[in-house]
């Protein structure tokens, strides 16, 4: 009976520990299967900036790219994710700051000259997987 307490007591220890579930991004608007595809996993507090804690790329398909982002815990998030084309690991931008490179946000939220709010883009992660969809644009 101890040994039977022991393994379950190990097992729930082990599942506290181990790191949250997936975020799936299916990112449309790719115009080309060269480069790469950023998406970046962020709480408000770091929306719309470069320091977001999760974040994860996959090699460019036209159409549309699966990225997957590991280890995100539940919370409330907003995604965003950059088509970086020429594949220099960053995401471009003019000389006023704008993104030179198609850009886009979860729940599909279009940017004109200002950043896009966290609450227009946001959505809740559980404890399973989650999937999201959205496209890149070019910035007016």
């Amino acid at each position: 009976m101890r040994a039977l307490v022991a393994i379950l007591t190990g097992l729930v220890l082990v599942a506290a520990n181990q790191p949250g579930a997936p975020i799936t991004v299916a990112v449309s608007g790719i115009a080309a299967s060269k480069g790469k595809v950023h998406v970046d996993i962020c709480p408000e507090k770091k929306f719309t900036r470069e320091d977001c804690p999760w974040s994860a790329e996959a090699p460019a398909v036209a159409g549309t790219t699966t990225v997957v982002v590991q280890g995100v815990p539940p919370g409330r998030y907003a995604a965003q994710a950059y088509y970086d084309a020429n594949g220099n690991g960053k995401a471009d931008r003019n000389f006023i700051g704008m993104p030179k490179e198609l850009v886009g946000f979860s729940n599909d939220v279009e940017v004109h000259l200002s950043r896009p709010k966290f609450a227009a883009a946001a959505f809740t992660h559980g404890q399973g997987p989650t999937r999201i969809g959205f496209a890149v644009r070019k910035i007016p």
